[in-house]
């Protein structure tokens, strides 16, 4: 198995595989035939805990203020629940990815890899598939770009479809074992949206905020 510092030298613009790389969407399509054909999901929790037996160990990239860890915690008491962010206003494990020297089971990446270039995306997922065990997952959400106006943040750099999230899991190392919408509103503002779904889908638009993914580690 190559050096880590091998694998994410090898990751730049001039070499990204594109061709490679657009296979991988189109592989995507082929099981997703369009936004709508991922499974609705009214809380990203639910995903998490589908993945969970009650031991395992997990990281949060990009945790902000733990709360998702607190949810884990009271279902899941014996998890091991770490966390890894830039921003120190809050406590955190880690700071830097390039701390950890621990394998995990699951690794939570929520509304991240939006903020960073498409390049450095890559990069991160192959550093975190480091981080997993082998036949550990990753779960990944970003904003669901065919949402009217979710994606438009300041600070958010790169609009990711499902298919292009699905295929840089891919080009990432990463097998593929779920892709979902999210939908957290309440459900008579839930029940509006779906009588209006012939149209959503006219427009090529729609209500679930964000999308999800789950993955698997798998061997090199």
């Amino acid at each position: 198995m190559p050096e880590k510092n091998e694998v994410l030298d090898s990751i730049d613009i001039n070499t990204l595989g594109w061709s490679t790389f657009y296979k991988y969407r189109l592989q995507i399509r082929k099981s997703y035939k369009n936004i709508y054909k991922l499974k609705l999901k009214r809380k990203l929790f639910t995903i998490i805990a589908d993945q969970l037996k009650g031991n395992e160990r997990v990281l949060d990239v990009g945790a902000s203020n733990r709360n998702l860890g607190g949810k884990v915690k009271k279902e899941f008491n014996l998890v091991t629940y770490k966390t890894m962010d830039i921003d120190k206003n809050n406590e955190h494990d880690y700071y830097s990815l390039n701390e950890i020297n621990e394998p995990f089971d699951l690794i939570l990446i929520t509304e991240v890899i939006e903020h960073i270039e498409f390049v450095e995306g890559l990069k991160l997922l192959r550093q975190l598939k480091f981080l997993l065990k082998q036949g550990g997952k990753i779960i990944i959400t970003t904003p669901n770009i065919h949402h009217p106006h979710r994606y438009w943040d300041p600070d958010h750099k790169v609009p990711y479809r499902y298919d292009a999230l699905g295929g840089a899991l891919l080009y990432a190392g990463f097998r593929i074992e779920g892709m979902y919408r999210i939908y957290s509103e309440p459900i008579l503002k839930y029940m509006s949206r779906v009588l209006l779904l012939p149209l959503f889908k006219f427009l090529d638009l729609d209500f679930a905020r964000s999308i999800a993914v789950v993955a698997r580690n798998e061997q090199e």
